[in-house]
């Protein structure tokens, strides 16, 4: 099988199935939302943020490297399983010592302090997850995450649901319902790499000593600063203003971060694909420009999308309670076209062994967030964590775009070339939905502005003959 199709069977297999886990997920925090209120939501979803952060203590950058090695080696992918199960033997009673201890210090709500200490489940079953899965990344076996993850969405949705429904949820009893799913994906993705690699893969070793971590510590970095620029906005919303606004962000972070999985799905097959053709400069150029063709193809129109029909989305779903959430929404959606074009841009310099400035680029793009949220949320509220995640997000495209790019001889006009008429198209089926709702409601507006979008990539030569070839290509090709 060729690296193209493989690349893009990859992209298949995790993209589908992160549509669906992504729909079920969203459909999922938003009945939560709706019966719970905003308060609770913002309890809930701080308490999810702080074990987010916690967890990158876990893995200490160790699964990046993992991809990396498998990739170039296969025949490695047992003695690497082995190896991230020695480190986190001795990593995990340490996170899992903070999680219990750090909330108490920090002095939150006994409602948090209890749902960070019953999640400590759900850091445990992610982090030996996340690692089993980067061995079957790095031996380009994504179905298996696919099936996975939606699998184990579906499990928590159904546990979750079941309890609301019964009039017995809590807020504890809906972070255990989270849990569930971690612990499917975990069993599940062991059991996968038992498969390919042998019983033997479960046993944890630490014959390699230190030479992992040293390998990992620019990807443990570039990990923790990620996390707290993802998560510090909720942490210093609660400290600044109270739960009740972290609530009203969370409806906006979710909306917006529920389509992540666009660029995440397609980089699980591309940082494999870039990482085995690392000295292969022309191809990687050729990988590069396909990646940003396809994540602007997707992701123009769900930014402008959203940001056309953000108030009637947010009152059709979480109701008028959180009617609050519409302006941070449209502010922060935007923040999709930066992820979504540094993705491949990460990927590039962490499979060519540029991980170290991968790691700068993030730590300056941490604090960048942090300041620009301890000023901009006492001026502007919630809207203030949004605008400085804006601030933060163009950063790092623009410096990895400085530091990646040119090594691969691809300039800011290859860029625009191959998708400015993909973002004007966008932009004008914005202009025609917001136009038309006032008349036709957004059961009217948003089909026409979804006909208008595809309209005009097609007049356009946006989209040619070409590109559904190759699409059609990933769909039925297998080998």
């Amino acid at each position: 099988m060729s690296s193209g199709t493989r690349l893009a069977q990859n992209t298949l297999y995790l993209t589908l199935a992160s549509v669906g886990q992504k729909t079920v997920a969203f459909l999922y925090f938003t009945m939560i939302a709706r019966f719970i209120g905003v308060e609770d939501t913002g309890a809930y979803f701080l308490a999810l943020a702080i074990v987010m952060i916690i967890l990158v203590l876990d893995d200490i950058g160790m699964t990046s490297v993992l991809i990396r090695e498998v990739a170039r080696k296969n025949d490695d992918a047992q003695l690497w399983s082995r190896t991230i199960l020695g480190v986190k033997v001795i990593t995990i009673p340490i996170t899992v010592a903070i999680a219990f201890i750090l909330p108490e210090v920090l002095n939150y709500s006994d409602t948090v302090v209890t749902l960070v200490r019953i999640a400590t489940i759900i850091l445990v079953a992610d982090t030996i997850s996340l690692s089993f899965y980067g061995v079957l990344r790095g031996l380009h076996k994504l179905k298996y995450e696919a099936l996975g993850l939606f699998a184990g969405q579906i499990i928590t949705a159904v546990v979750g649901v079941t309890l609301l429904l019964s009039g017995v949820a809590t807020l504890p009893l809906l972070v255990f319902a989270l849990a569930t799913g971690s612990i499917w994906n975990m069993l599940f993705s062991a059991s996968r790499v038992i498969k390919h690699t042998g019983w033997r893969a479960m046993v944890p070793t630490w014959q390699m000593g230190w030479k992992p971590i040293k390998m990992a510590s620019a990807f443990f970095m570039a990990a923790a600063f990620v996390k707290v620029y993802s998560y510090a906005d909720s942490v210093l919303l609660e400290r600044i203003m109270d739960e009740s606004a972290v609530g009203l962000y969370a409806v906006a972070y979710k909306m917006t971060y529920a389509f992540q999985f666009i660029p995440l799905a397609f980089v699980a097959a591309l940082y494999p694909t870039m990482s085995a053709h690392s000295k292969n400069p022309a191809e990687l150029k050729r990988i590069l420009l396909n990646a940003f063709w396809y994540v602007s193809l997707i992701g123009a129109p769900i930014v402008f999308g959203i940001w056309a029909v953000a108030p009637e989305v947010i009152e059709l779903f979480y109701g008028a309670e959180f009617a609050g959430s519409a302006l941070p929404l449209q502010v922060l959606i935007f923040v999709l076209i930066f992820i979504f074009l540094d993705f491949p841009i990460g990927s590039l310099l962490n499979a060519t062994d540029k991980q170290v400035t991968k790691m700068g680029i993030m730590g300056v793009t941490m604090v960048i967030n942090v300041v620009a949220n301890i000023f901009l949320i006492p001026l502007y509220g919630i809207v203030g964590a949004c605008i400085a995640a804006l601030i933060s997000f163009t950063f790092m495209f623009v410096a990895g775009w400085i530091f990646a790019c040119p090594a691969v001889k691809v300039r800011v006009s290859d860029l625009v070339k191959s998708t400015y008429k993909i973002y004007l198209s966008a932009i004008v089926m914005a202009v025609v939905v917001v136009l038309v709702k006032p008349i036709g409601s957004i059961l009217v507006s948003i089909p026409l502005g979804g006909i208008v979008y595809v309209a005009l990539i097609f007049a356009s030569g946006a989209i040619r003959k070409d590109h559904i070839s190759a699409g059609w290509s990933m769909l039925t090709k297998r080998g």
